[in-house]
Order: structure tokens, then C-alpha cells, then sequence
């Protein structure tokens, strides 16, 4: 009897980490990939899937092979998205950004210690990054969005993390160094904005300004990215001065307590 709250968390956390999973991309994933993402057995995964499919919160395509998310969670979805109006106040910074600079705009959410897209607004610029999309998720510290939103938490967080970096950034462990971590974030609280040189892909740069919470605290981001050659040096400081400005602008339509982002002087 005591451990059946114990076995039904860790079974609502499995679900969870599934749905995440399929949820990264609207391709989905492959049972094979979930049960390497997951790092559960076979049989315990196609379990858990057939269930979930039941239920109608995933289904399978049968021309991929894919599992994808399900009509129950685009219901889900389309619920919660009046407690979290983010797309009404996020998308015309998303596309004065976009309009202003020609990169793509991103809008990132912090959950726990991940950072995930929410929505995206491409610029005019022909060649692109594809490295950013709806429902991608990346360590906090990683990208420019995770870099920005790391750099203005309180220094215990930064260090909790740091503190274990390899098992929280996982594959981008190697390219995203505590030292190389520690300089961009002093950096990102200098200048006010992140810039990610081409870490998580090379060639692919991007760059962040946090968005702050009524309390004070990073809790979202805006980002652009695109090819290096356009965030030489000399067009940083415009970029990075476009992206406090709306950051700012966001942070003050929700009543935050944080400048967001902007240095004062």
C-alpha cells in the first residue's frame, strides 16, 4: 500500500517524459528513438504508448511510423492556451523583430531547467537556421534563450546547475563547457543579451534577451537566429538593443518586476 503513490509517479513520470519526447517535433518520433530518449525497455515503452494512443493523446502514423501527439492534447491545448494568452502578447514583438532585422524570432518558455519554444515568426532573409522550432527544448544555459534566462537567476540556481553540468546539458556538454558557461553568462549580464556563437550548430548563430516574471525572475525569452555572417560583431549591439527593447515591452505588458534585460547606465 505505502508504495503505490511511489509506483504511480513514477508512471505519470514516464508518460510525461514520452509526451516530450513525441512532442519535440509534429514528425514525432519513432518507437526506437523514444526508447533510446527515454532510456526505458521496448516493451515498457510500447506499453505505454498503446495506452496513450487509447486515450487519444498520441496516435500512430502508419506512412512514418511515427508516434505523434494526439487530438486530446491539441483539446488540451487549446484550453489551457486561455490561462496563458502568450501568443497575443508575444507575437508583435515576434514580428517587429522579424520585419526589423530580417532573422527569425523566436519565443522561449523556462520549464524547470529546460528552455522550450513556443512560437516562431520567420524573417525575410532567404537563407535560414533551422535549428529552433515550435516545441524544441534545450538545457538552461544552452542556445540564446537558456543562456539569457540562466544569466539573470540567482547565482545559487546557476551554481545548482553548474554544479552537475555534464548530466544537465547532456550532448551539448561538449561544445558548452562550465568555464565557456560561466564567461557567457557575465557576458549576458553585462551587455544585457545573450549571443551563442554557433555552440549548438556550427555556422547557426543566435541571440536572447530574458523576459521577467511580476516577481522579478527570467521566465521567458525572445531570440533570433540565423547564418553567422549576419551577427558580425558591428550588427550585435543593434540586434541585441532590438531585442531588450520588446523584451522590455513584454515584460512590462505582464507586470514584471525585472527591466528586462536592459542595462542601465
Amino acid at each position: 500500500m505505502a508504495t503505490t503513490p511511489v509506483q504511480g509517479a513514477q508512471v505519470v513520470a514516464r508518460i510525461a517524459g514520452l509526451l516530450r519526447l513525441v512532442g519535440r517535433s509534429a514528425e514525432g518520433m519513432p518507437l526506437a528513438g523514444l526508447v533510446r530518449e527515454s532510456g526505458l525497455t521496448r516493451p515498457t515503452v510500447h506499453r505505454l504508448l498503446a495506452s496513450l494512443a487509447a486515450e487519444g493523446l498520441l496516435d500512430h502514423d502508419p506512412i512514418t511510423g511515427n508516434w505523434v501527439l494526439g487530438p486530446e492534447i491539441l483539446l488540451m491545448g487549446s484550453v489551457a492556451s486561455a490561462r496563458f494568452p502568450m501568443e497575443d502578447i508575444a507575437r508583435p514583438s515576434l514580428r517587429r523583430l522579424a520585419q526589423a532585422t530580417g532573422e527569425s524570432a523566436f519565443f522561449s518558455i523556462r520549464r524547470g531547467a529546460e528552455t522550450v519554444c513556443l512560437l516562431r515568426e520567420e524573417g525575410s532573409f532567404p537563407v535560414r537556421s533551422f535549428v529552433l522550432h515550435e516545441g524544441v527544448r534545450f538545457p538552461l544555459g544552452v542556445a540564446s534563450a537558456g543562456t539569457a534566462i540562466l544569466a539573470f537567476l540567482p547565482k545559487s540556481e546557476q551554481e545548482e546547475l553548474l554544479g552537475h553540468w555534464s548530466e544537465h546539458a547532456g550532448a551539448f556538454a561538449a561544445n558548452h563547457t562550465p568555464q565557456l558557461v560561466r564567461e557567457n553568462l557575465a557576458r549576458t549580464r553585462l551587455a544585457g543579451y545573450s549571443v551563442n556563437p554557433g555552440l549548438v550548430l556550427e555556422g547557426s548563430w543566435g541571440m536572447g534577451a530574458a523576459v521577467f516574471d511580476r516577481s522579478g525572475k527570467p521566465a521567458w525569452a525572445l531570440s533570433l537566429t540565423g547564418i553567422e555572417p549576419r551577427f558580425k560583431p558591428e550588427r550585435q549591439e543593434e540586434l541585441g538593443g532590438l531585442l531588450m527593447a520588446e523584451a522590455h515591452r513584454i515584460t512590462q505588458q505582464l507586470g514584471g518586476g525585472g527591466d528586462g534585460g536592459r542595462r542601465t547606465r
